[in-house]
């Protein structure tokens, strides 16, 4: 059953490749604003399931929804409209675009939308601004620290007001240093235009900035909150 008030929920998550059951009934819930850690150990399903949550992944049973709108019943383009409108990503090692400067891979998902170059990139700087790497716009990914990249990373993940952004592992290629400063940001930036952040890690000082964990382990879930 849907939590009252959920945003993005998923029930009864069943996924597998060919004899592998990377998911096994696995369930989920956020609400607006909410940080939810999803943790466990290296195969242990927390990866496939935030695929499904984002609809990049089509569960074998179950059901995802987001926003009252059931995912399944969506047609490819309109997952693929979804995800570049109302949610957000950032992944391990950024991703970003080697061939662009930072303030036009903060800018891109703006451009994809159709947004005109001017207006877009200003709306990256101010992000940027929040991010603290607004001093680099003009650099390439290349030309930048690892934290730096991946601020800025965070930074396009947030630029188009999504309501939800999915971070998987967000700063397993960080130091302690710069991944504390990387979540510190992602999550004050994220609270503060209400989006909800689905944050996939295995360590425990990441999980810390979130307001509730749930461990995924063999295909299951485990909310640590109504277990406690």
């Amino acid at each position: 059953m849907t939590p009252a008030g959920s945003l993005l929920a998923a029930v009864g998550l069943r996924k597998a490749y060919g004899p592998t059951n990377a998911l096994d009934g696995a369930e989920f819930s956020i609400h607006p604003g909410e940080v939810v850690a999803v943790m466990g150990p290296s195969g242990s399903g927390k990866s496939t399931l935030l695929h499904c949550l984002a609809g990049i992944v089509t569960p074998d049973a179950g059901s995802v929804t987001y926003a009252g709108q059931e995912l399944s019943a969506m047609n490819d383009a309109g997952r693929s409209a979804l995800r570049r409108s109302d949610f957000g990503f950032v992944f391990q090692f950024g991703q970003l675009v080697p061939e662009l400067t930072c303030v036009e891979n903060v800018a891109l998902p703006l451009r994809l939308n159709g947004v005109k170059r001017k207006e877009a990139e200003s709306t990256a700087l101010t992000w940027m601004e929040r991010l603290e790497v607004d001093d680099l716009g003009a650099k390439r990914p290349g030309e930048v620290s690892g934290g730096q990249g991946q601020r800025v990373a965070v930074a396009r993940s947030l630029v188009t007001g999504p309501r939800v952004v999915f971070a998987d592992e967000p700063t397993g290629a960080l130091d302690s240093l710069n991944g504390e400063r990387v979540m510190q940001l992602l999550t004050e930036a994220a609270r503060s235009s209400s989006a909800a952040v689905v944050l996939v890690t295995h360590e425990a000082r990441v999980a810390a900035y979130s307001d509730r964990e749930i461990v995924v382990r063999d295909g299951k879930s485990r909310d640590m909150e109504r277990v406690a």
